[in-house]
């Protein structure tokens, strides 16, 4: 669905209802104004929706690419939220989680921090910032900001370099089938394609491979990463399968 952001409303999905820990990854590795960073006015309706439905504890969880810490990075950014609580990705332990895929494009695991396993819904918020078809991601590309420098590194500023070298896309998909986001969310108050920021005032919210697909078709650029995660389904879809015309029947 496709909001606009001057009157945008967050209704949560039923299943926040029931969530004890709800986790939110923003678009914050830098202290610069939207859209290099989720707006302030996004993040405050989505956490006013799941107050309306939930009395959930809500976790932001951020990887700084700066040497300061998230809540630093966070209060420069104006997230002030009460009942917030403000996690550093660098501040976490580490647990490596297998890759479901039979064949993954990057990675066979991938190391995640513990509070993610701990939460029981999971939002990525990212802006709406392309500047050219190698780098074009959204929602599922904000996720790598989870990967802990700890074991991608070494060093924040090399981090992300190291990322494009082992295929930056086929990462993201790995990274899809391994630790699935529950819901996309897409500020596009400003928007920004290649050099230019403009005016957007719409605010992309659902499935993250979906809204990913619709801010990509409108920037006039494909996400490759979509299309591996289109291969990735159908690799499970061929193992299942597989296995179902493996598996013995009751009558054996």
């Amino acid at each position: 669905m496709i909001y606009s952001a001057q009157d945008f409303k967050f209704n949560p999905p039923r299943k926040v209802a029931f969530a004890r820990r709800i986790l939110i990854k923003p678009d914050a590795s830098v202290v610069a104004a939207h859209p290099a960073t989720s707006s302030r006015e996004t993040l405050a309706a989505v956490i006013s929706g799941i107050r309306r439905h939930s009395d959930a504890d809500i976790i932001f969880l951020e990887g700084p690419t700066v040497p300061e810490r998230a809540h630093e990075v966070f209060k420069q950014l104006g997230y002030d939220f009460p009942r917030v609580i403000a996690v550093d990705v660098r501040d976490c332990s580490y647990v490596e989680v297998e890759n479901l895929l039979p064949k993954p494009f990057v990675l066979q695991s991938i190391w995640v921090p513990n509070v993610v396993l701990s939460c029981d819904f999971l939002i990525s918020v990212s802006s709406f910032r392309v500047v050219d078809e190698a780098t074009c991601g959204f929602t599922l590309k904000n996720m790598l900001g989870i990967l802990p420098a700890a074991k991608y590194g070494p060093g924040l500023n090399l981090l992300r370099e190291k990322f494009h070298r082992l295929d930056i896309h086929g990462l993201i998909a790995d990274l899809y089938f391994t630790l699935p986001c529950d819901l996309g969310i897409i500020d596009s108050r400003l928007r920004q394609v290649g050099g230019r920021v403009e005016p957007f005032g719409r605010v992309f919210v659902g499935d993250p491979a979906e809204v990913d697909a619709q801010a990509a078709q409108l920037a006039g650029f494909r996400a490759r990463y979509l299309d591996l995660i289109d291969i990735g389904r159908s690799m499970l879809l061929q193992r299942d399968s597989v296995e179902n015309v493996q598996a013995p029947s009751a009558n054996d």
